[in-house]
């Protein structure tokens, strides 16, 4: 729910005492509230403030409750009111919800009726807002998988020909392409759409603290485990489960995710009690699971469980043809998000936005986007505003000599990662967060470059 700190609430009454009592009931409840003694200067207060809530005394000089109750509804509709009215009134209170108010609390009754009347008017609004941040979801998920590329294209109609299956899906692309975007959709349009959709990312968590948040814990199984708790394949239960970065797994924990795909049993850490679950399995990864295989570090017959379905996602660089419509949706969404009024872009950023290779994908696309709009000024966007780094990367891509992109890719990326280190002191953890990467990616990188 949304916190109580957040949540707005104005108190209207011309007896100084009552407000002072109500206000005290709320604090101590967590709400954050204001008073004023009359409907005039509640017009006010509302004109300056949005207020989630307005308590309303019927009977006031100059303005009554209902007039007060109409002008607010005419300003802010969303806004509940809730109005307060004594025993002889309550003929009058039945008209006001007539008129739009949530409802009547008769004055001097228990404070827990009119507390119970403001929680359920929380929990029908933290209701709309989560309705509305899955609505956005599903729009932005619709957006980014429109595409003019042929490579695409061919991976979304595979995705949505397996989502109906319960069979296991891998999606393999660089960081940054739009991975779990992908396995949302095919959530979303699959049979389990009504269920939850569970995402871990795997590389985010130690080796223990991974075990813990995949097959949950009883109480006392471990230091800290003050309680018991589900882990995410229990959570996923009747949904799906998307785990990210899948090539990141732990070789201990690879032979129990093999075991519960097999079986679609698990047990939580510290109990023997095996537990049924039922869940539809995608994965995602950055890394090339053959060489990892190779290498000992990933098991082969977990890699043949997790692929029955193999799905590529190209880099933003082989979708050159998407870029001008993602450039428009990213700038467009964050004005809106940043509520900053931008009317012109210079020809120089389009032109950098469009020739830019974008080692980090979509999500460094939406980044440099936000980044812009932020410093603009004056409704003017500015490449003066590019990232540095940025910058330099497309410098060094006209040079004359031709690379193959992977090595001009290779280069920059030890390179910038070199600089990063350089400024962290050296202090490989600051590294990695600041990166937005795990310390055992940042380490492998490291080794790969052969970095110091």
């Amino acid at each position: 729910m949304v916190g109580k700190n957040m949540f707005n609430i104005l108190i209207v009454d011309d007896e100084l005492e009552y407000r002072e009592v109500v206000q005290m009931i709320l604090s101590a409840k967590g709400y954050s509230s204001q008073t004023c003694s009359n409907g005039k200067d509640a017009i006010e207060l509302l004109q300056k403030n949005h207020f989630d809530i307005v308590l309303t005394d019927f009977i006031m000089p100059e303005m009554d409750g209902i007039k007060l109750l109409k002008r607010v509804k005419q300003k802010s509709p969303e806004t509940e009111v809730i109005v307060i009215t004594g025993f002889g009134s309550v003929e009058n209170a039945v008209d006001a919800m007539k008129e739009g108010a949530f409802t009547y609390i008769i004055k001097g009754n228990d404070p827990e009726e009119l507390l119970i009347e403001i929680e359920k008017i929380e929990k029908i609004k933290t209701l709309e807002n989560d309705n509305r941040i899955l609505r956005n979801e599903i729009r932005n998920v619709d957006f980014m998988l429109t595409t003019k590329n042929f490579k695409f294209k061919k991976s979304i109609e595979v995705a949505e020909k397996a989502a109906d299956s319960n069979i296991n899906i891998l999606i393999l692309g660089e960081s940054g392409v739009g991975k779990e975007v992908l396995a949302r959709h095919i959530h979303q349009i699959s049979s389990r759409s009504a269920n939850h959709f569970m995402a871990v990312n795997c590389s985010a968590f130690s080796n223990t603290l991974l075990e813990s948040e995949l097959f949950g814990h009883e109480k006392g199984s471990f230091t800290g485990a003050f309680e018991s708790r589900k882990g995410r394949f229990e959570a996923a239960h009747g949904g799906t489960l998307f785990l990210d970065e899948v090539g990141d797994i732990p070789l201990n924990i690879q032979v129990k995710l093999l075991r519960i795909l097999e079986s679609k049993k698990i047990e939580r850490i510290g109990s023997n009690r095996s537990i049924h679950v039922d869940f539809r399995l995608i994965s995602a990864t950055n890394k090339n699971l053959a060489m990892e295989i190779s290498g000992s570090a990933f098991r082969k017959d977990l890699f043949y469980r997790l692929s029955s379905i193999v799905i590529e996602i190209p880099p933003l660089r082989e979708r050159r043809e998407d870029l001008p419509m993602l450039i428009d949706f990213f700038f467009e969404k964050s004005k809106k998000e940043l509520k900053k009024n931008v009317h012109t872009i210079e020809k120089s950023v389009i032109d950098f936005l469009m020739h830019y290779p974008y080692p980090g994908n979509i999500r460094e696309l939406k980044n440099i986007i936000e980044r812009l709009v932020v410093l603009s000024e004056e409704g003017i966007v500015r490449r003066v505003d590019l990232p540095e780094f940025s910058i330099y990367a497309l410098e060094k891509n006209h040079m004359d000599e031709i690379q193959p992109l992977k090595d001009v890719r290779r280069d920059y990326e030890a390179e910038y990662i070199s600089k990063v280190l350089e400024k962290c002191n050296y202090n490989i953890g600051e590294a990695a967060r600041k990166l937005v990467i795990s310390r055992r990616q940042l380490s492998n990188k490291i080794n790969e470059y052969g970095l110091k």
